[in-house]
């Protein structure tokens, strides 16, 4: 399904996506990409969102990517005697391993890990950070708080320890039970929650085995600060800004935000901004300004996506959501200034014959009458390489491999078209000229650019470059092979 926009669009179920008509209606409203959320929802139930996927996939002739983003460790205090506590501002309250109920003096966080790594002047957020304690004594099995930010706390609600990078594991023993059901399901991307290290991306790569593609979520201080380690062994990046913004001064958040964008492009690598884009739209058919203008700016920073979550999930216009993402993006896209803005972030550093050649596909795009690039790729890397450099015509990606043309349906501008495995240039071209005019993309008296890699079907080894006819006689006149 072509979409009229390069950003693409990631859609999170839940219960208010839960059904065929529904998934059908988000992908055909924008939806390029379906998130299941593993926080919510049993294995049995992931299953039948995954299927319905599937055959929506199926049945509209479309490539659609499927992202499992794992829970993670989630740090929460245990319950209170009465469900819930006011929290003075100035009080004392304590934490400790107690797993009596709580009171207005202390609580259970069972967490042992988090006290052996506190130290006295660091900070807990409760609550999506409403409520702020600062450690003032702590030792094995407890912390001896004063409350600086009050309001009322409940039962389990969640802990961050912004201050400290703590000794846990990125995926705990849920998360593992769960990447290896979503792998056997045929998922497309893994999003790893709390990466604080580059180790806990290889932890999980070597469980998935080459399964599916791994998306680090940037969501802690630590892990910003190891953002280019991180980077480097992982196949994408989620700037993940909830638990982002409670973790950091809310204004620290857009600088780093336009940072890691700009990392990841510069790395070939997909990046997705998430977290409360069009919030307000959980309950209402609009948006704010605000919020469109969130939006815009994550496109216009060069973003390979956009997502939501709640909006589409659990949200009373799931529809509306991702038709208002993709008219947003759309409308920027046709901005002069989205271009201007785009083209002059480009990353200049070339380092392979294959950085060369994509980037030699673009200006020829962008100075002739080229219609589209067509890139054949085994891994996907030529059309990461090919997306990176944001051309103006369309990218139009030729895989034989379904799980590769899934992955490219996170990336930008990536049009993905499932071909037969080639093994001479030549029928790569008239592939190329067939895939250019049925989707659309250009007709017989228009030329397209195409790359490949010779020899055929080995990852990594783009090498040749062709403008072509979009007319098969005239490839077969001009071609001697």
């Amino acid at each position: 399904m072509r979409r009229n926009r390069n950003v693409k669009i990631v859609a999170t179920l839940g219960p208010a996506s839960d059904n065929y008509e529904m998934i059908r209606a988000l992908h055909e409203a924008g939806a390029d990409v379906f998130r299941l959320n593993m926080s919510h929802g049993s294995h049995d139930e992931i299953a039948v969102k995954h299927k319905i996927i599937r055959q929506v996939e199926e049945d509209l002739g479309s490539t659609i990517g499927i992202l499992a983003d794992l829970q993670g460790p989630k740090l929460r205090v245990g319950v209170f005697s009465g469900d819930s506590e006011m929290l003075e501002e100035g009080a004392s309250f304590r934490l400790d391993l107690d797993k009596a109920e709580g009171n207005a003096a202390r609580v259970c966080l069972p967490h042992p890990e988090i006290f052996a790594a506190l130290k006295p002047g660091a900070s807990l957020l409760v609550n999506d950070g409403k409520i702020r304690l600062r450690v003032e004594d702590c030792g094995d099995d407890f912390a001896n708080c004063t409350v600086i930010a009050g309001g009322v706390i409940s039962n389990r609600k969640g802990v961050n320890v912004p201050d400290v990078e703590l000794p846990l594991a990125a995926l705990s023993e849920k998360d593992r039970a769960d990447l290896e059901f979503v792998c056997d399901l045929g998922v497309d991307w893994l999003a790893l929650s709390f990466v604080q290290r580059a180790g806990d991306v290889e932890e999980a790569r070597a469980l998935a085995k080459g399964r599916a593609a791994i998306l680090s979520k940037i969501e802690k201080p630590s892990a910003v600060e190891r953002f280019n380690e991180i980077l480097a062994v992982s196949d994408g990046i989620m700037v993940a800004r909830g638990d982002l913004g409670v973790e950091l001064p809310v204004q620290n958040v857009p600088p780093i935000q336009k940072r890691l964008v700009r990392k990841c492009r510069s790395a070939a690598k997909p990046v997705i901004v998430a977290t409360q884009m069009l919030e307000s739209m959980i309950e209402s058919p609009m948006p704010t300004r605000a919020e469109v203008s969130d939006v815009a700016t994550a496109i216009y920073e060069g973003a390979d996506a956009v997502m939501l979550s709640a909006e589409s999930a659990a949200g009373s216009y799931p529809v509306e959501a991702v038709r208002t993402m993709d008219n947003v993006a759309t409308e920027v896209e046709r901005d002069p200034t989205y271009t201007q803005i785009i083209e002059s972030s480009r990353d200049a550093k070339r380092n392979s014959v294959a950085d060369g050649i994509v980037a030699a596909a673009r200006e020829i795009a962008e100075t002739t009458d080229i219609k589209a690039i067509c890139c054949f790729t085994q891994s996907g890397t030529t059309a990461l390489l090919t997306a990176r450099e944001r051309p103006r015509v369309p990218i139009i990606a030729l895989t034989p491999l379904v799980g590769t043309a899934r992955r490219l349906a996170l990336s930008w501008g990536c049009n993905c078209v499932i071909t037969d495995a080639m093994d001479r240039f030549k029928m790569a071209v008239v592939g190329a000229a067939k895939a250019a005019r049925s989707e659309g993309f250009a007709d017989e008296n228009d030329q397209i650019v195409v790359t490949a890699g010779v020899p055929f079907n080995v990852p990594g080894t783009t090498n040749i470059l062709r403008v072509a006819p979009c007319d098969e006689r005239l490839i077969f006149s001009t071609d001697p092979e």
